[in-house]
């Protein structure tokens, strides 16, 4: 009963700062064809180009406290989310680094992740204009927000494991001076 009450507790921190990234994403995907205005028959994203300021809404950070926060980069035709994943201790730091590590080395099979994320963040993703056509919008962002609930999780989970083998280790090792 007192894992219910704390997923209960957990949950109801997490619902409000994970509504307002859902709100600031489907405020912000509104995409459309934009042709580059520095490089004839080229559609670059213009968040990643940065060229013409006219063309980039000012980024929105959505944080839930210092280490656990979004950026929402938008432009006219380009959308860069970037997530600050939760690193409470050393553990989780490094649990941290060697997940996203291992996600981007698959970034091809997620067809918006970015390989390097943006400077002080755990991941990023682009959306293009091509991504809103061929995907629709709010599932985009559905991944989104899944994806941010299961990648905590996912560290959550994996810190208990390496914490259970560490001590499972610790006793047998201990075991032998008695």
């Amino acid at each position: 009963d007192e894992t219910q009450v704390s997923s209960y507790i957990m949950a109801n921190t997490l619902k409000p700062y994970l509504d307002a990234v859902r709100s600031t994403l489907t405020a912000a995907m509104c995409l459309e064809n934009f042709a580059s205005q520095q490089v004839e028959r080229h559609n670059k994203p213009e968040v990643e180009m940065g060229c013409d300021p006219e063309l980039l809404m000012k980024p929105v950070v959505i944080a839930r406290n210092a280490q656990e926060r979004v950026l929402v980069e938008a432009s006219v035709n380009s959308l860069r989310v970037s997530i600050g994943i939760k690193q409470a201790d050393e553990i989780e730091v490094i649990l941290c680094k060697k997940f996203v590590r291992f996600l981007n080395q698959r970034a091809e099979n997620f067809f918006i992740m970015r390989r390097t994320p943006v400077e002080g963040y755990s991941i990023s993703f682009l959306i293009t204009n091509a991504h809103t056509e061929s995907f629709m919008k709010h599932k985009l962002v559905d991944f989104l927000i899944q994806f941010m609930q299961d990648i905590d999780k996912e560290i959550s989970e994996l810190k208990l494991r390496v914490n259970a083998r560490a001590r499972i280790v610790a006793q047998s090792f201990l075991g032998e001076f008695q």
